[in-house]
């Protein structure tokens, strides 16, 4: 199985990855986790070129996001899930989608088509996105932020509305989670889903 966490910047994907991998592992499941920009030495590079590098031109910058998923999904992704393993991944293509296709102006459909292309059609079994309003998301960044943190609110605001418009279109694939509510509360919810999709997992405690 395929789970994607997406959201903006602080919402905390990074913190309902590890509960989920913890939890399937626990209940002896093999899982691969793994993240976007990032999961590859080519990722590392682009990540570090594009979040922390000069200006990239917003094209630019959608091609290169574009090619770290099509060398991940190739190296990383599609071994593992032949291999029987649950992939979970903070951040896949929905995140070029709002980032480039809704905050960078550049098209949605546009952007989709191009990463459909890049992953040969590999979507995730589910893509759970966590939500918080972009004063929340810089709230918890604080003072230190990469090239795409560091824009405004507005550009967030439009990635947002973007990822929820995209789990209004598909319930049955996205689960979208208040971001402001405690860790464990989101981790059951997560839970609860997981288990609807045939994956078992721990018991939540009540």
């Amino acid at each position: 199985m395929f789970i994607a966490f997406e959201g903006g910047d602080g919402a905390g994907k990074s913190t309902q990855v590890r509960l989920l991998a913890d939890a399937l592992r626990a209940r002896g499941r093999e899982v691969l986790v793994t993240r976007q920009p990032g999961g590859t030495e080519l990722g590392a590079a682009i990540r570090d070129l594009v979040l922390h590098g000069d200006h990239v031109s917003p094209r630019a910058e959608a091609l290169l996001f574009a090619a770290d998923k099509a060398h991940h999904v190739d190296l990383v992704i599609r071994p593992a899930l032949a291999a029987g393993q649950v992939v979970v991944t903070d951040r896949y293509t929905d995140s070029s989608v709002a980032y480039q296709g809704a905050g960078r102006d550049l098209g949605a459909d546009e952007v989709h088509d191009l990463q459909m292309w890049a992953v040969d059609s590999l979507v995730p079994d589910l893509t759970v996105v966590v939500d918080v309003s972009p004063e929340e998301g810089r709230r918890r960044r604080g003072e230190v932020h990469d090239r795409l943190e560091a824009e405004a609110d507005a550009f967030h605001a439009s990635i947002r509305e973007h990822y929820l418009a995209m789990a209004r279109g598909n319930p049955q694939r996205y689960l979208v989670l208040d971001g402001t509510r405690p860790p464990d509360e989101l981790h059951a919810q997560v839970l609860e889903r997981v288990e609807a999709l045939g994956i078992e997992a721990p018991a939540v405690d009540p």
